[in-house]
């Protein structure tokens, strides 16, 4: 099985490497950023024949920043993720594409399915959207969307590391309690995603790679400071009209995960044991 990364430099694409070097049977090609351009079609051309396996990892990333460069971030989000899926079409490839929650409302108040009509409202998502429809279309059956939310993981800026950054240098902080979603270990999601890559009999489509259970960023916040012998008191809960942001955030970012069934694979842990694996692990510290 040979195996294509791209992204292979970020948080999520730092642990597909790590995991696929686990497996005896896989030739790994780790494509980061100076390796591959992604908006260049004909690199991605060239770069796919000879693999089995696409996993898509890279992406635009700067929500707030997409609200004033839309155009930018559907080019990464949307454009190339279409020259990827023609690629693997061509080269008979599949490929494993991972996108977000934010192409959803968050509007619902009970776990969406992965059934669930999108619907963004914000130009992240948007150009997340563009991305999705691309694989869903080009490769009916061998295209493998996988929604993602909340991450966090060792490598990289994320949540995690920012609320223990936070913590060495404030009595207090202030965290929004009024959007809930699912924390999400990029190495749990990494393992996922390549049990999904390497399951032959996987149906093609849509699945929702977050964390079972659910939380609220506060929560969460407050989970990090008790795992690592902090006062969770020191975590106060906020409404997000306290912390406006450039682009508009889903309420409720609750994904089900259903069709993981259908592919032979159980849904991923729990938020809680996840992230105590994790900060016992090491990959939970300050950034």
């Amino acid at each position: 099985m040979k195996v294509l990364v791209t992204g292979a430099g970020g948080m999520l694409g730092s642990d597909l490497v790590a995991v696929l070097a686990g497996f005896s049977g896989c030739t790994v090609t780790a494509a980061r950023r100076a390796d591959l351009d992604l908006l260049s079609a004909a690199e991605v051309r060239s770069a796919v024949p000879g693999h089995d396996v696409v996993i898509n990892a890279a992406a635009w990333t700067n929500v707030d920043g997409a609200e004033t460069a839309e155009d930018a971030a559907t080019a990464l989000n949307g454009d190339a993720v279409a020259s990827l899926a023609s690629a693997c079409a061509a080269a008979g490839a599949r490929l494993v594409h991972v996108s977000t929650d934010y192409v959803l409302s968050g509007s619902a108040s009970s776990p969406y399915p992965e059934s669930a009509e999108p619907a963004p409202i914000n130009a992240y998502g948007r150009s997340k959207l563009v991305g999705e429809r691309a694989v869903l279309s080009l490769l009916p059956s061998s295209g493998y969307v996988v929604r993602t939310a909340w991450l966090y993981g060792e490598h990289g800026r994320n949540f995690a590391a920012t609320m223990l950054r936070l913590a060495a240098s404030r009595e207090t902080v202030n965290v929004v309690d009024d959007q809930r979603g699912q924390p999400t270990w990029s190495l749990e999601l990494a393992r996922q995603l390549v049990a999904l890559a390497l399951a032959p009999d996987a149906p093609a489509g849509v699945y929702h790679g977050t964390a079972s259970g659910e939380t609220t960023w506060h929560g969460f916040a407050q989970a990090i400071f008790e795992l690592n012998g902090l006062d969770p008191a020191r975590v106060r809960p906020i409404p997000s009209s306290e912390f406006p942001t450039p682009a508009a955030r889903p309420a409720y970012s609750v994904l089900g995960h259903d069709r993981w069934a259908v592919a032979g694979l159980a849904p991923m842990a729990e938020w809680r044991t996840a992230l105590a694996a994790a900060v016992a692990a090491g990959a939970v510290r300050a950034g």
